[in-house]
């Protein structure tokens, strides 16, 4: 069974809100996609942070990898995430991988989260 959380979610909410690295309307002046020029609206990045349901699209995911300075391979392994799931064996290598790692386990992490992520913390990382 595929492992899923809402991690294109927790990437935005950790970098974007009240209390963060960016408030909304700074993060959606910066989150553009660099091929079609679109950006997420203040509403949109609002309903992201806020966990309400939002269309994960190509030009969103391009958008928050450039918003929050982050490869786009790591921003579509949590879109990904998010809307498919990983199996175990996924996650041992490359973006999903180095995802989990960048999500931490926060303290609303739930026992699979933690469980993941103390995992990933145990092994060497790979390259």
């Amino acid at each position: 069974m595929p492992e899923q959380r809402d991690a294109l979610t927790e990437l935005v909410k950790a970098n974007v809100g009240a209390g963060r690295r960016m408030s909304t309307r700074d993060f959606a002046s910066v989150a553009v996609d660099p091929e079609t020029g679109w950006s997420p609206g203040k509403s949109l990045v609002g309903k992201i942070i806020a966990g309400q349901g939002y269309t994960v699209t190509p030009s969103l995911v391009s958008a928050i990898a450039e918003g929050l300075e982050l490869p786009r391979e790591l921003v579509a392994a949590a879109a990904h995430m998010q809307t498919i799931g990983y199996t175990a064996k996924e996650l041992t290598t490359g973006p999903p991988a180095v995802l989990i790692r960048t999500l931490g386990v926060g303290p609303d992490a739930g026992p699979k989260a933690r469980a993941v992520a103390e995992r990933w913390n145990a092994e060497p990382e790979q390259q």
